[in-house]
């Protein structure tokens, strides 16, 4: 299992996947508001969503952990 761990922190302006979804490495997962820009976080690798722990309008914090993708 992979987990996504954020780099910087922010609020999530959009969530594009939810848990179960199939995704292939590089598809954007989210993306995040930092300082008014916005910065697509993408999967590292293929697989399922196996939880995703962030919602839209959530404030993040970095080192946060926000998802876990199963591989493929």
């Amino acid at each position: 299992m992979t987990k996504i761990i954020l780099e910087t922190g922010g609020s999530v302006w959009k969530t594009l996947v939810k848990q179960g979804d199939i995704v292939a490495e590089g598809d954007t997962l989210f993306i995040l508001e930092v300082m008014k820009m916005e910065v697509p976080y993408e999967a590292p690798i293929a697989g399922k969503v196996a939880q995703l722990l962030i919602g839209e309008g959530d404030v993040v914090e970095e080192d946060q952990v926000v998802a876990e993708i199963d591989p493929a």
